[in-house]
């Protein structure tokens, strides 16, 4: 089957076509062995490690990237800014190390470590370690490297990890067909969207639901100077490349969102590859000429990358209310953002 089926049949998945009832009966066991694990953490039967310090967890109710990379620096950003030491914990999806807990350095290669930890590495500067044991993780981040804030990159339904805030990070999709999986998209039932702290809409403009939901914000996604993909200190601007055509690949949650940003900055896109969400991409997904590609892609491609290959690394912007909201959580955890920097 081509990626273009696989894509096609992906998104009549992802929304609810007819086929998917198939599986009905098992989201129906899915809902009840997720809602009993639930019950066992919030009676006590079943213990969620507390960290020494606040924990922020940013991850989102459905399957697939929507753009929780970019909320994660955004974050790590602001509060390193103020002064705290801040570390990024990642289960490290895809990550095949021989060690766990693994502090992530920036040019590791990320068939051991996941390519988004590899990402957050370099954007971040802040220390990253991947632990599919969450709570180890956390406990490595405080007791070896002194942490002082811990962002958990995604892990929502990791309840074995206590969070003192909780944010779900949104793309135009919401959440797609509504059903659980594997009948749809969902990791848990939509009223998961009031209990949490914030919604972070990675979209142009506020989406509506039906029932009330916590507190919500519109992130911009800024884009910066392209950059070559085998040498991240060579850029070049969008006026250099639009002028010849190019190739895309994307190998995250929704490609084609990748796709019309490069379009609507005047690319000439002769033609685009949709890549499954953290595909481990090969020489052969490289086509010859100019290929523009995701930052998340690019940290995958360097070492068989060819000349004309660019990524376009971007950057959240998110409305300061938004921080405002996240410091008043912390503060209630115990963390004095105001004492550790500037407000």
């Amino acid at each position: 089957m081509s990626q273009r089926q696989n894509a096609t049949l992906h998104d009549k998945w992802y929304f609810g076509h007819g086929f998917v009832w198939v599986f009905a009966p098992l989201a129906l066991l899915f809902y009840f062995v997720s809602a009993i694990r639930r019950l066992l953490f919030k009676i006590g039967i079943k213990k969620a490690f507390k960290a020494k310090v606040p924990v922020i967890v940013v991850g989102n109710i459905s399957v697939g990237g929507n753009g929780k990379t970019p909320v994660v620096l955004a974050l790590a950003t602001y509060y390193q800014a103020r002064g705290l030491k801040v570390g990024i914990l990642s289960r490290g999806y895809g990550a095949n190390s021989p060690v766990y807990p693994r502090l992530v350095k920036g040019d590791d290669d990320a068939s051991e470590v996941g390519d988004e930890p590899r990402l957050l590495a370099i954007r971040s500067q802040c220390d990253v370690v991947i632990d599919p044991i969450r709570a180890r993780g956390a406990a490595y981040l405080t007791s070896e490297l002194d942490c002082e804030l811990i962002i958990c990159d995604d892990g929502l339904q990791h309840y074995a990890l206590h969070r003192d805030v909780e944010i779900v990070v949104m793309d135009d999709r919401k959440v797609g067909s509504g059903y659980l999986l594997p009948m749809g998209p969902l990791r848990e039932g939509q009223w998961r969207l009031g209990t949490v702290d914030a919604l972070v809409h990675n979209s142009r403009s506020m989406p509506t639901f039906d029932s009330a939901v916590s507190p919500q914000f519109l992130m911009t996604l800024v884009p910066g100077d392209f950059t070559s993909v085998s040498n991240r200190m060579k850029t070049t601007t969008v006026e250099e490349i639009r002028k010849l055509p190019c190739s895309a690949i994307a190998g995250i949650g929704s490609p084609q969102r990748f796709f019309s940003q490069l379009r609507e900055m005047g690319i000439d896109l002769t033609v685009t590859h949709p890549l499954a969400d953290h595909h481990a991409i090969s020489s052969s997904d490289i086509p010859d000429g100019r290929v523009l590609m995701t930052e998340k892609d690019a940290v995958k491609a360097a070492p068989f990358a060819h000349n004309e290959c660019w990524f376009l690394p971007v950057s959240a912007h998110l409305a300061p209310d938004f921080f405002n909201l996240i410091n008043v959580k912390l503060a209630n955890a115990g963390l004095n953002i105001h004492q550790n920097g500037q407000e």
